[in-house]
């Protein structure tokens, strides 16, 4: 396995065969944090900073936002990006999923652009903590299996469902989610299991539309360090990862 330092040093040159699109969705309504993806953090909207993630790779054939939003059009082709279509209204709701979004995206890119690509990155852009290595690790995890069809982001998961969670039988008790394959006393000893980082996704663009559920039989996944992993779903949310980049800034 190549370190990231090296892919990071090589960029394109490492995907030579492989046109990328890298795609960041960003829906205009958010319950939790009213106008959430243009909300300034650090002095600058929160998309802005997915948006310098993206160009700081230097090496994708084509970055898009994908909104129904007039307003993080603007910021978004303010900041370099073009964004000559807006996302279908009934794409753009509370229960939208991700998956048509992200094929509605592709699709219309490839059209609009008359491109083919062969790798989708999805990066979403509730996650500023994230780096560059972090989005270079997720691809690398895909690129280096060739069977694998996606990859997405992880974290080590702060609660065990071989330890530590549980849920209700039809009796009425409780038992653990997941059957223990040895006896567990300490939670050091069970299985290491993850939590998906709603952060980065890298798919194969030849099954992007077969794709009925995420994720699929043919994941590999990268681990991204808790600190890095948090991401922004409410106004206490905004206020920890601002102070955590002004933390970070100052040191």
């Amino acid at each position: 396995m190549m370190p990231y330092a090296t892919l990071l040093k090589h960029g394109k040159s490492m995907y030579k065969q492989l046109r990328t699109i890298i795609t960041i969705c960003a829906r205009g309504g958010s319950k939790g944090v009213p106008g959430k993806n243009i909300k300034p953090l650090m002095g600058k909207p929160l998309i802005i900073h997915t948006i310098e993630q993206a160009k700081s790779l230097g090496w994708a054939d084509r970055i898009m936002v994908s909104t129904d939003d007039e307003k993080i059009r603007t910021v978004a082709q303010d900041s370099g990006i073009e964004v000559p279509f807006l996302r279908p209204a009934e794409l753009a709701q509370d229960d939208s999923p991700k998956l048509p979004v992200l094929i509605n995206a592709v699709k219309t890119a490839e059209n609009y652009w008359q491109e083919n690509y062969d790798l989708v990155v999805d990066l979403d852009p509730t996650n500023p903590l994230r780096t560059t290595t972090d989005i270079i690790g997720v691809i690398e995890s895909l690129i280096i299996n060739p069977k694998a069809l996606t990859s997405f982001s992880v974290t080590q998961a702060y609660k065990n469902p071989y330890m530590n969670m549980v849920e209700s039988t039809a009796f009425g008790y409780v038992k653990v989610v997941k059957k223990p394959p040895w006896p567990i006393m300490r939670r050091q000893d069970a299985p290491t299991v993850y939590e998906v980082v709603a952060s980065i996704y890298a798919i194969r663009r030849s099954i992007l539309e077969s794709l009925t559920y995420f994720p699929t039989k043919k994941n590999t996944f990268y681990v991204m360090p808790e600190e890095r992993a948090l991401d922004i779903d409410s106004e206490v949310d905004f206020e920890i990862i601002e102070l955590l980049m002004k933390r970070k800034k100052h040191s």
